[in-house]
């Protein structure tokens, strides 16, 4: 078992090294303005696929963080509908908070003070790029469809095509199943990434190789107060499966809370010994597609947090892929360019 896991381990290494080498810059490559840009996942992507990015985040650390592996730009600064960026952007890409139609939010729609919906909106028809492509958890489709409406209805009116996707990371070579929406706003001509032509999908195990048979010194072990919370937990929630990380398989949706948080939810592996710990930084960062190289910066939860919220950078290259070869053909065939027909606009919502 541990010569498979270091073998596919170096398989997978190789893979994520190869395809997120940062291209060298070119002052003609085609320019990515991204909001609310994290830790820089989305970024990575990009800047792999030959685009160069700028970021604007609030967070110190993440921005830091962006710089330290980027090498570009990364303005520290909370984004309002008001906020100065850069001219001459061909796209702009970004996760908006989502809070108004999460489970503690106000249902305000574009009204709730904490959405960062009207800043990307803001952005988008002020700057005017060929392409706008944001990314929100699936739920935003089905919790509030009226609210992903508005958005929607704000983008066409600033006469975009709007197309949308659930995609999951699994199948375009991030070892996790990670559904999130991506929605785009085009001028014509878009198409989706294809999947990553893999026989098999990544695993826990292949991603995480001899890291996942040891315990370094910063290992955080589970109590035996929390084996029985966790117990309980799965009782509770008649959970057929233990919430260990299972090796075999690629690993359930990474997130802040169960990166780092002390719950029942918690990603954690379990040793050849039977002792339980949870994941570290490098773990949580290899099964979202960073490669080893990419240094987070900031305190331990930070980083945890700045890993969990990100775009895996292998999803977000495939994105980056389409972005370039759409872009390319609107240069080329500039004439193809048309406005959204009117029974375009009058979109139906069917989920």
């Amino acid at each position: 078992m541990t010569s498979k896991i270091l073998k596919n381990q170096l398989h997978y290494l190789d893979f994520i090294e190869q395809e997120l080498l940062l291209c060298p810059k070119q002052p003609t490559a085609p320019l990515v303005i991204d909001m609310f840009a994290g830790c820089g996942g989305f970024a990575l992507g990009f800047e792999a696929a030959g685009f160069r990015t700028i970021g604007y985040e609030m967070l110190a650390d993440a921005c830091t963080t962006y710089r330290h592996n980027l090498h570009t730009s990364c303005y520290q600064i909370t984004l309002t509908p008001a906020s100065d960026l850069v001219d001459g952007a061909d796209v702009i890409i970004g996760g908006p908070p989502c809070q108004p139609f999460s489970v503690g939010g106000n249902q305000r729609g574009l009204k709730d003070s904490r959405d960062g919906f009207p800043t990307f909106l803001s952005a988008v028809e002020r700057y005017r790029p060929k392409l706008a492509l944001f990314e929100n958890v699936r739920g935003m489709l089905f919790r509030n469809q009226a609210y992903f409406q508005e958005i929607v209805n704000a983008l066409q009116k600033f006469n975009y095509f709007v197309e949308w996707q659930i995609l999951n990371a699994v199948d375009y070579g991030v070892p996790q199943r990670r559904e999130r929406l991506f929605c785009v706003a085009h001028q014509g001509g878009w198409k989706w990434p294809k999947k990553t032509n893999l026989s098999l999908h990544y695993t826990a195990g292949e991603a995480l190789g001899e890291l996942a048979l040891s315990a370094p010194p910063e290992s955080k072990f589970l109590t035996i107060s929390m084996d029985e919370y966790v117990k309980k937990y799965e009782k509770a929630s008649q959970c057929i499966r233990p919430r260990d990380l299972h090796l075999d398989t690629p690993a359930r949706t990474v997130t802040c809370r169960n990166l780092c948080g002390a719950t029942g939810d918690m990603l954690r592996i379990r040793l050849p010994d039977g002792r339980r710990r949870r994941l570290t930084v490098r773990e949580g960062a290899r099964l979202q597609s960073f490669p080893d190289w990419f240094e987070f910066q900031g305190s331990e939860n930070s980083q945890f947090n700045q890993i969990g919220n990100a775009v895996p950078p292998l999803l977000a290259k495939a994105l980056a892929r389409s972005v370039m070869a759409y872009l390319n053909n609107l240069e080329n065939s500039p004439s193809e360019k048309v406005n959204p027909p009117a029974q375009y606009i009058q979109l139906s919502f069917d989920f």
